[in-house]
């Protein structure tokens, strides 16, 4: 079981290529400043929650736990499809992930075509520097993270594991922490008392499921913030059926998602 948090992101930087394009997302001027303009937009302007530079990495973590847990029981439908290899498919979990709300720093409408269109020529000039010497796997590699970055709203569906892996854990990012900004400048409505009301999220191995996620809560009000952002989320993920979402308030569960 781990905790969903800015560090789990480095339990998974165990294979070359993967720890280097997280190296350079976040050392990447255009990528860290666009991801700072998201929150002044989607903070500072609307009052929504966090979707800067901490979100991106709590998000590109909790995405690649997710995809771990799923490999136990699924191949990757960027290796089915004879796309990449494995580590190459962990790429586009980690970038779609970590690039998903670039859009926002230009509005929150259509955030998710924003972000297509602003990652586009970044994610370009990135996998340059990862796969010099192959351009016609960066080329697909970029078409599975688009993919992914346009998929992660809720009303798009999902075509591969790989951006399923990525929508869920954007849902996960659900703590008090990331409420807290607004809520203190004056924000105070269901949104973020109930994402207020939430202490933590894990996720582990399920006894029926490869993925479980708990939520975990002081007071039912939390119950709203997983109908209304995570459930949704899984629901369009395309592999709902292998993720169950149980809610747990001061360590006792009451509820459970059953997704069939």
């Amino acid at each position: 079981m781990v905790t969903v948090s800015a560090d789990l992101i480095n339990a998974h930087l165990n294979e070359p290529k993967l720890e280097q394009m997280f190296r350079l997302l976040e050392t990447d001027l255009e990528v860290q400043n666009t991801l700072r303009m998201s929150n002044v937009m989607a903070v500072e302007r609307l009052r929504y929650n966090d979707h800067g530079p901490v979100h991106a990495k709590i998000v590109a973590g909790s995405a690649l736990e997710i995809f771990s847990l799923l490999l136990e029981e699924v191949t990757p439908t960027t290796l089915q499809n004879r796309v990449c290899s494995l580590e190459d498919a962990k790429i586009v979990v980690l970038c779609g992930s970590y690039l998903h709300d670039l859009g926002n720093s230009i509005h929150r409408i259509d955030h998710n075509l924003h972000s297509v269109i602003i990652a586009n020529p970044i994610v370009d000039r990135l996998l340059k520097k990862v796969y010099p010497d192959d351009h016609a796997l960066a080329v697909r590699l970029k078409s599975e993270i688009l993919h992914t970055i346009f998929a992660h709203e809720e009303d798009v569906n999902c075509l591969s594991v790989e951006a399923g892996a990525a929508k869920i854990a954007d849902g996960t990012d659900m703590a008090k922490g990331r409420t807290r900004i607004p809520y203190r400048t004056g924000k105070v409505d269901i949104h973020s008392l109930s994402a207020l009301s939430i202490t933590k999220v894990e996720i582990e191995k399920g006894q029926h499921k490869p993925v479980q996620i708990l939520v975990s809560m002081n007071n039912p009000a939390g119950v709203f913030q997983i109908e209304e952002v995570m459930e949704r989320k899984v629901e369009t993920s395309g592999i709902a059926d292998l993720v169950d979402v149980i809610a747990l308030e001061k360590g006792v569960q009451i509820r459970r998602k059953i997704n069939r």
